[in-house]
């Protein structure tokens, strides 16, 4: 029997090798001789570094970077030896999480801290990038990440226009002389899964701007502000598109990437499942195991475990996932492709106990046990 595991990450409790490792070790358990691969699994948001260090030959690099306020944050990304590729998560730098419900500003909040890191990963000789851009405290159009990357954002007296969401209000020019050349031997995969344009009604603005801290009036400036900025940038670029499905992810992170570097926008679970080449342990395989920290009716919605289901799917192969716990409309999950799904809690328990890692670990082993030794029998 052959069994390939791609788990995202149960969060607060395993990491995505972790789980990985507990059903290897109930197959392995039932049937020795079972041929078991475990890969690493992610959507390209929270985890992804994690999940790809962890699994490869990598590095895990901290650099201090501006975070979003502009104060020193220690952010980590890691390199993949092999393929010398940088790793990325913008959260690390410039993530929402990084700052308190008090302090969200948008008109404050910058991606200076993203450049920074992608200045660094340069230095040490990467030139091919993979970037999830969830989870920002920014809506600055990305022109902070492409200030520390050398780019020039001035105001009619051709001074440098401050940071954050508010510089925007004053830009006048944008001059790329100056930046990084090695940008141009650099190519970007932006695990991005949202589809908002970068103004109007669905763009950055008026949809992610208030958990980000926007007011209305802040919402309809920094829309007007992202307007004026797409056009100063069609002087400078024939990429620009603030009409481009994603160019408002990230607060407008998405129209800089496409704008001034050569960078594609793609699902994060395509890029990863391409990255771990999963599809050719898929081929041959018997059964193909994923899962993740909480199954429900938003897993169809782009998430990893149907991201592994749908490639199994192209072979025919059967799947089944396993997860903390189940929410509302899970059924869902069986029309795309997981054809049975299992929680692993087996008793009531406080959550504080569940999230434990040695007793999410034992529960996920016993229920695969379990559930293979079903697969036996049949």
């Amino acid at each position: 029997m052959k069994v390939v595991v791609a788990i995202d990450s149960f969060k607060g409790s395993l990491s995505s090798i972790q789980a990985g490792e507990a059903v290897k070790e109930a197959v392995k358990k039932l049937n020795p001789d079972a041929c078991v691969t475990v890969k690493p699994l992610a959507d390209g948001g929270e985890g992804t570094v994690e999940a790809l260090a962890s699994a490869f030959d990598s590095e895990m690099i901290t650099v201090s970077v501006s975070g979003p306020l502009k104060e020193k944050v220690d952010a980590k990304y890691c390199i993949l030896k092999q393929s010398n590729t940088a790793i990325m998560e913008m959260a690390a730098a410039s993530g929402i999480t990084l700052i308190s419900e008090s302090e969200r500003n948008p008109l404050e909040t910058t991606t200076y801290g993203v450049g920074e890191m992608i200045k660094d990963a340069i230095s040490r000789g990467c030139r091919r990038f993979i970037m999830g851009i969830g989870g920002s405290a920014t809506n600055d159009g990305g022109a902070g990440m492409l200030s520390a990357l050398g780019a020039q954002f001035l105001d009619s007296s051709g001074l440098p226009v401050a940071l954050g969401g508010k510089g925007l209000k004053d830009l006048a020019s944008i001059s790329l002389d100056s930046m990084m050349p090695e940008l141009k031997e650099c190519t970007f995969s932006i695990a991005c899964d949202v589809k908002n344009p970068l103004c109007g009604d669905n763009g950055c603005s008026a949809v992610y701007g208030p958990q980000k801290g926007a007011t209305a009036q802040m919402i309809t400036d920094m829309d007007s502000w992202l307007k004026k900025y797409a056009e100063i940038a069609k002087t400078v670029s024939a990429n620009a598109d603030e009409n481009y499905e994603g160019a408002g992810a990230a607060g407008g992170l998405g129209f800089a990437f496409l704008t001034f570097t050569n960078a594609r926008l793609q699902s994060g679970i395509d890029i990863i499942l391409k990255e771990i080449n999963l599809e050719e342990d898929v081929k041959d395989a018997d059964i193909v195991v994923t899962g993740e920290g909480r199954l429900d009716g938003q897993t169809v919605m782009g998430k990893a475990p149907i991201g592994v289901a749908k490639l199994a799917k192209k072979y025919g192969k059967k799947v089944i996932a396993f997860s903390g716990c189940v929410g509302d409309n899970v059924e869902a999950c069986n029309d795309h492709g997981i054809d049975a799904f299992f929680p692993i809690l087996r008793t009531v328990t406080s959550l504080d106990e569940a999230l434990k890692t040695e007793n999410a670990y034992e529960n996920l082993k016993a229920t695969a046990y379990q559930v293979f030794r079903l697969i036996k029998m049949g």
